[in-house]
């Protein structure tokens, strides 16, 4: 009998992560604590976890040892532990009042602190947010605390947007390893979740407008109509706010638009909304991210991120640890097909 053909796994310096944010929904419903959700998350989908300490420390921003530590013990019992720390910079003391370059170094210190208590690798924060003299205050203490910043792009953000591409620059500029890139890859949406169309389909949206987000999402012209609506002042306020995903979170980019930047890149967000995969909504940008990053040599995590939860009632654990063995799959394919000829030219 011929030898079975193993199935692909991810390379080895991919570490394949779950979101605390998906949990989100069971967080605020208080039903368990918080760091039993959290050490749940060990116990039954995955070892190495990404927190959002505003859902998990009463203490924050500015985490308390016994909270950090409790955490950090637990996990570790279950064999697990932390990726990336999701930090806050709260710019504003009020509507009018920004924090000094100092008050704003102060405010993210104690996080730096928790993120390395907690054993994380690194610690997050949105593209651009810091700024340059910020970074340069930072450097030192990342190296101290031997943690990485990551700038995160994501959803209608790319990387020559105008708000984008000096903080970019900004990052390469520095050359230091400290500070790196996330990619959201809620940037690469070619269509849109079926169960959000059918949100917007309940909730009132016109006709015309929803055959435009089924069939032309990436139409400039379709955006345009997005924001004729919001304008004349159409949209149903029930569902006003979800709305606002077709101009913020959810992306128009292609995979191969991060070529320029993947020397930057240490982290990616597999950011999905649904599982429904008809036309590989959910898989074809997987499958390109994952031939992308099989030729370019990429190290770091990709971190199972569940935004649905704004309007689907699904369970989080069932939710992530499907999306986990779908990406996993998918990107392992991928990165595969990319190494096979690589493989046969060096025999």
């Amino acid at each position: 009998m011929g030898r079975q053909a193993m199935a692909p796994v991810i390379p080895n310096n991919w570490t394949l992560c779950a979101s605390s944010f998906n949990w989100t929904p069971e967080i605020t419903a208080a039903r368990r604590t918080t760091p039993d959700i959290v050490t749940g998350i060990a116990d039954s989908v995955t070892k190495t976890i990404e927190l959002e300490p505003g859902l998990l420390w009463r203490s924050f921003p500015a985490p308390q040892d016994a909270e950090v530590d409790e955490l950090r013990d637990s996990l570790a019992a279950r064999g697990g532990c932390v990726s990336i720390v999701g930090a806050s910079l709260d710019d504003f003391t009020s509507p009018t009042d920004r924090r000094s370059l100092q008050e704003r170094l102060d405010f993210l210190v104690p996080q730096l602190g928790a993120a390395r208590r907690v054993g994380a690798r690194g610690i997050r924060l949105p593209i651009g947010q810091a700024g340059p003299e910020l970074l340069t205050l930072l450097q030192p203490l990342l190296h101290e605390y031997d943690l990485v910043l990551y700038e995160e792009i994501q959803g209608q953000q790319t990387p020559n947007n105008p708000s984008v591409a000096p903080a970019l620059d900004a990052i390469a500029g520095l050359a230091d390893d400290h500070v790196r890139v996330l990619v959201d890859i809620s940037m690469l949406m070619p269509v849109l979740p079926v169960t959000y169309l059918d949100e917007l389909r309940q909730g009132g949206v016109p006709s015309d407008l929803l055959a435009r987000l089924e069939n032309d999402w990436r139409d400039p012209a379709t955006v345009d109509a997005v924001t004729a609506l919001l304008r004349a002042g159409k949209v149903p306020l029930r569902i006003h706010t979800l709305f606002m995903n077709l101009l913020i979170r959810f992306g128009r980019s292609d995979a191969a638009d991060l070529q320029g930047i993947l020397p930057l890149v240490g982290a990616f967000h597999l950011k999905f909304w649904d599982l429904d995969d008809d036309g590989g909504r959910v898989t074809q940008p997987l499958r390109n991210l994952g031939s992308l990053l099989g030729r370019t040599g990429f190290t770091g995590t990709l971190t199972s991120e569940w935004g649905g939860h704004e309007w689907l009632q699904d369970d989080p654990t069932e939710m992530t640890r499907r999306h986990l063995a779908l990406a996993g799959t998918a990107l392992a394919e991928a990165a595969s097909a990319e190494s096979a000829p690589a493989a046969r030219a060096a025999l």
